[in-house]
């Protein structure tokens, strides 16, 4: 089968086509034909080599998230048949319940092979159905910022209809907690360094846009915004240097839901905001197999659409990555394996 792999040493200029011999599924896995996957931040992480030992070994296959057809089944495997459409999980051995560290070692892209492939037997355990009324590419966008976004606004966010949300950037993890925030009733605000970007944030339901640049002091205007207590929960996902604002912003008793490093590894915030505001600052991390199922029947309830910027032929993965470098790209970068 068609792979493409980082072979000898890191570097988007290593990422080249290969072939590897058809895998076979063990007793309680399926064997998929890999439709789509989709980029995340973490796979130019990985393969750029800044991902440390989390990354494995070479050569290896990039890319967590994916959605395929399930074309052979394992001799104990009961959880799929043949012809099901199904998406991956991050955390292989995540099924429910708290993430423990052993956990982090099982994650597709890196240490494991990830589904930059024709085909990939996994784990029955590690799949679930793809919500029938997207595309492949759609339900391919949901593993990692999906799942991220839900964790941070549903399930430790714990948004509740009336309150503000704030979100920062538009990114893949950005545009789905927005879609997720207005699902659950909150005023969301969000920001961006791009006019455009938040142009077209406010068709998907922003109430309020933010141009950063514009407005250093971002998040004394989200407060403002939210009135005189500030926001309920601020979606953080630019990291060490955008926390002061994001403590500005956030209320009394408030939440943020931290998961980005875009701006930085380290955290440049006075402890006082968070002890004496009771501020409760929470690391989203994705979340389990059960969060991810429960997310995928919200979707189909709601008929959300997740946001697709642009699809590449399996061929022109190395540009795909290059237009996700770029940063100018809105929702998700996609790759067809059709």
């Amino acid at each position: 089968m068609k792979v493409f792999e980082i072979r000898n040493d890191w570097g988007l200029g290593n990422l080249g086509p290969a072939t590897r011999p058809m895998p076979e599924p063990g007793p309680r896995e399926v064997l998929l034909r890999l439709r789509a996957t989709t980029l995340n931040y973490r796979d130019k992480v990985v393969v750029e080599g800044n991902y440390g030992k989390l990354a494995g070994d070479l050569p290896l296959i990039p890319l967590s998230d994916g959605v395929g057809e399930v074309v052979a089944i394992g001799s104990e495997a009961t959880r799929f048949r043949e012809g099901d459409r199904v998406c991956t999980t991050v955390f292989q051995a995540w099924h429910s319940g708290e993430l423990r560290e052993w956990m982090a070692t099982t994650a597709l892209g890196g240490p494991l092979d990830g589904v930059l492939c024709e085909y990939r037997a996994l784990s029955e355990e590690a799949l679930v159905r793809a919500p029938e009324h997207l595309s492949d590419e759609e339900a391919a966008a949901l593993p990692c910022a999906g799942l991220t976004a839900w964790d941070a606004v549903v399930t430790q966010g714990n948004v509740k209809p009336g309150e503000t949300v704030l979100i920062l950037g538009t990114g893949g993890v950005a545009l789905f907690a927005l879609q997720f925030a207005k699902l659950s009733g909150a005023t969301v605000i969000i920001t961006s360094k791009s006019d455009e970007k938040l142009r077209k944030a406010s068709t998907l339901g922003a109430d309020h846009t933010i141009n950063y640049v514009d407005d250093p002091e971002w998040g004394r205007t989200a407060r403002n915004l939210a009135g005189s207590e500030g926001v309920d929960l601020v979606v953080e996902t630019g990291g060490g240097q955008t926390l002061v604002q994001s403590l500005r912003a956030v209320r009394t008793g408030g939440r943020i839901s931290l998961m980005g490093v875009l701006s930085g590894t380290t955290l440049d915030a006075r402890v006082y905001h968070l002890v004496l505001r009771r501020v409760r600052l929470q690391g989203i991390t994705l979340a389990s197999r059960d969060d991810f199922e429960a997310m995928n029947h919200a979707i189909a309830r709601h008929r959300l659409r997740p946001v697709i910027d642009r699809v590449f032929p399996f061929e022109d993965c190395q540009e795909a990555f290059r237009h996700l470098s770029g940063q100018h790209h809105f929702g998700k970068v996609a790759i067809s394996m059709a």
